[in-house]
């Protein structure tokens, strides 16, 4: 395991200050605030540690109030609500410096056998001979902010694959899909709630940019402001994050200044292993008054 995987592990694994609080560390991505799914991970790895082995969480929702301090400590204050006879029920509070930044309920259920059916899974190309997003971030040296190609040029505890990579300096209307493989840059330990809170985690990325692709813009298009405001996941089956998923992402709608997403995961077999959506704020720039 690389140190940059090894990081990303020991964040998620948060220091217990009483029954049912913890501590949690943040890695600075130089977005300038906290990455929201590191926040999504840490509030279910700590929601994950109340509740009993054999209850394993199937959703979530969240919602984000403010933006984290990168460099200032977190605090995950895990409620109780519910432990029924094959569900729990957990509300989590993320506060930084006195004030609430997040809040998540989640739901955890016991394994349980019932009736199967999924979506099938998009034809793509496989990872294989795909271009990680260091390689591709290595053609675009010199043509953008350094600032902005730190992040895909350094170390990352996630390899990332886009399926069809478009041109960030391109403000060419596309379609409102956007594909990526992604794994851990590793090998994890085979405890499963680890694997569901990166795979949370993971999930923020390459989601709220597909609701600005059908439009004349980029995420690179000066004054452009971008910030989530809810995310949920569902878990519908077994997970190992050190393998090849296929995230399929999909933005819907977009209205009063607001985008909207759908994300499905699949493995390298097609099986639909969790699902996610997300809304968040997008705004253009404001034009001069003339």
């Amino acid at each position: 395991m690389g140190q940059s995987l090894q990081n990303l592990v020991d964040i998620h694994n948060l220091e217990e200050l009483d029954k049912g609080l913890f501590r949690g560390q943040s890695v600075d991505l130089g977005f300038g605030h906290v990455f929201g799914g590191q926040v999504m991970g840490q509030a279910l790895a700590a929601a994950s540690r109340t509740v009993a082995n054999d209850r394993k969480v199937h959703s979530f929702h969240s919602y984000f109030l403010l933006p984290g301090d990168e460099h200032a400590p977190i605090i995950y204050n895990v409620e109780i609500l519910r432990d029924g006879g094959s569900f729990s029920s957990r509300r989590v509070k993320a506060v930084q410096k006195g004030r609430p930044i997040f809040y998540m309920t989640c739901s955890f259920q016991s394994e349980e056998a019932g009736f199967e059916h999924q979506s099938p899974m998009p034809n793509v190309p496989a990872p294989e001979g795909l271009l990680n997003q260091q390689q591709l971030a290595q053609g675009l040296i010199g043509k953008v902010p350094e600032k902005v190609l730190q992040h895909f040029l350094k170390d990352s505890p996630i390899e990332m694959r886009l399926v069809s990579p478009q041109n960030p300096l391109s403000d060419k209307p596309q379609s409102p899909i956007k594909q990526v493989w992604l794994r851990a840059n590793g090998n994890l330990a085979e405890e499963c709630d680890l694997h569901r809170s990166l795979l949370a985690y993971a999930s923020d990325f390459n989601f709220l940019v597909a609701s600005i692709q059908p439009h004349p813009i980029s995420f690179l298009t000066p004054g452009l402001k971008m910030a989530t405001i809810d995310h949920a996941m569902w878990f519908h089956r077994p997970i190992k994050f050190d393998e090849w998923l296929l995230y399929h992402v999909e933005s819907t709608s977009a209205t009063g200044g607001r985008g909207f997403v759908k994300g499905q995961f699949f493995d390298i077999e097609g099986k639909l292993v969790a699902s996610t959506t997300q809304e968040g704020l997008i705004r253009f720039p404001q034009q001069e008054q003339v």
